[in-house]
């Protein structure tokens, strides 16, 4: 008998019969180990997946974790941003209105509609695309820029506006950290309520000179003990006057023709002031602006920026 040969035994004949085997019942076995070895093989790599974690992978679950936590913080700055925006174009339309007596210009979109949320998530391979479009859009913005800015420019030359405003910071080397309370409700420093605030608090040393903010005639010039003190008011023509309060000492007199930078008086704590400073006021045609609004071309915008969140967040009053 040769080795791994087989033999059953055949009752009906009673003799001893080799067993042969087919292709097929050899393929159908082969085919059972290769299933048997393969689930075996899928079962093991499952299970070293789930209990077993390689270098790379948890660098890449670290970044993953991290990459959400900014993800969060992105979304949150984003609405914080869009806030601030919304409250820019609201200022800026404020300030037009006010400069201008009319209302802003549209400017528009500075996307095309469906754009950004085709854009928003970009693969490498398609940066190029994308910077390509970016470049467009500044173009199509800075074009509608030039045109706004040319018909501010027509109005000025066609005479649709005399005089500019006053838009100088009446203070020399100013900075937005020196902003007060501004226009509004604010508490009273001497009887810690809430009392209307008609005009800009400009923090400063005692003495320090002050300048007229525009070219025109010294309207009036008070000197007391109560109220704002000594004050200097100068008519700029166009229905704008500023006025210059809590003075030290006043240099100028009622009628004078002065120059914008001209010396007017120095701060001081005439009246009722709490602290050395220089309360500034912008009238228009006999009413009360926010002074803020007419400071935007005297300084940097970080700057302007700054003063505006000073003021805002400035509770108290100093006089």
């Amino acid at each position: 008998m040769a080795d791994g040969e087989k033999y059953v035994f055949d009752k009906s004949r009673m003799e001893f019969r080799k067993v042969t085997r087919s292709v097929w019942s050899v393929t159908k076995k082969a085919l059972g180990y290769f299933l048997v070895t393969a689930s075996l093989a899928v079962v093991y790599y499952v299970v070293f997946s789930l209990l077993v974690s390689t270098d790379s992978e948890r660098a890449l679950k670290r970044d993953i974790q991290m990459y959400e936590q900014m993800y969060a913080e992105m979304l949150r700055k984003e609405e914080l941003v869009g806030d601030v925006l919304d409250g820019l174009k609201e200022k800026d339309r404020e300030i037009y209105r006010q400069l201008f007596n009319s209302d802003s210009p549209d400017l528009g979109s500075m996307y095309p509609d469906g754009l950004l949320s085709a854009i928003d998530s970009v693969e490498d391979k398609d940066i190029v695309e994308y910077v390509g479009k970016k470049l467009d859009l500044l173009d199509i913005a800075s074009a509608r820029v030039e045109n706004n800015l040319a018909r501010v420019m027509a109005v000025l030359d066609s005479g649709g506006v005399k005089k500019l405003p006053p838009m100088t910071i009446p203070l020399g080397s100013f900075s937005y950290a020196r902003t007060g309370a501004s226009v509004g409700q604010k508490i009273n420093p001497f009887y810690k309520v809430p009392a209307n605030h008609g005009g800009l608090d400009l923090i400063s040393q005692q003495g320090e000179p002050v300048y007229a903010a525009a070219d025109g005639v010294v309207k009036y010039v008070d000197h007391s003990s109560k109220g704002l003190g000594n004050v200097v008011a100068i008519d700029h023509g166009n229905g704008y006057v500023t006025s210059y309060a809590h003075l030290e000492n006043t240099r100028v007199s009622r009628g004078q023709k002065v120059q914008r930078g001209k010396q007017i008086g120095q701060v001081g704590m005439s009246g009722n002031s709490f602290a050395p400073h220089l309360h500034y006021e912008v009238r228009k045609d006999s009413l009360r602006m926010d002074p803020l609004n007419y400071m935007f071309a005297s300084v940097t915008p970080e700057d302007y920026m700054g003063m505006l969140f000073m003021s805002s967040n400035t509770g108290q009053s100093m006089d």
